[in-house]
């Protein structure tokens, strides 16, 4: 059975979609910028800061469900330039047990919503599952 969930501090999705989708298996999770996060306008155009909360907001996503970015299978990262992918991953790479990440999908995505730098959307496997 799927369960939808929308994390109140992020108010109602402003596209027609949920946070958060879960099934007994996985957790499916939107993609997120720093503008869709309260108060994430401030941090546009600051790589590292716009990276740093939105892996907050998914660690809470994924604490909804009982999980961590731990449980993490796959995660896809948007970025208007490559040039940044230094920059993200060494705040990235702090969220995670190394060397044990998920596996990952970094592209190029010239124009993300809200003038964000970043937009990254996962999927974690239910712990109770393994």
């Amino acid at each position: 059975m799927l369960r939808h969930y929308n994390e109140p501090t992020l108010g109602i999705p402003s596209f027609p979609g949920s946070h958060l989708v879960m099934d007994d298996h996985y957790i499916y999770l939107s993609g997120l910028t720093a503008a869709d996060l309260p108060d994430g306008a401030a941090l546009l155009g600051d790589i590292r800061a716009e990276t740093h909360q939105i892996m907050e907001y998914l660690s809470r996503l994924l604490a909804h469900a009982e999980c961590t970015l731990d449980d993490s299978v796959r995660v896809d990262v948007h970025l208007t330039d490559l040039a940044l992918q230094a920059d993200f991953d060494a705040v990235y790479a702090r969220w995670f047990s190394a060397p044990f990440y998920p596996t990952r999908t970094c592209t190029v995505s010239p124009q993300l919503a809200g003038g964000a730098s970043v937009e990254v959307t996962l999927m974690a496997r239910r712990p109770q599952q393994r």
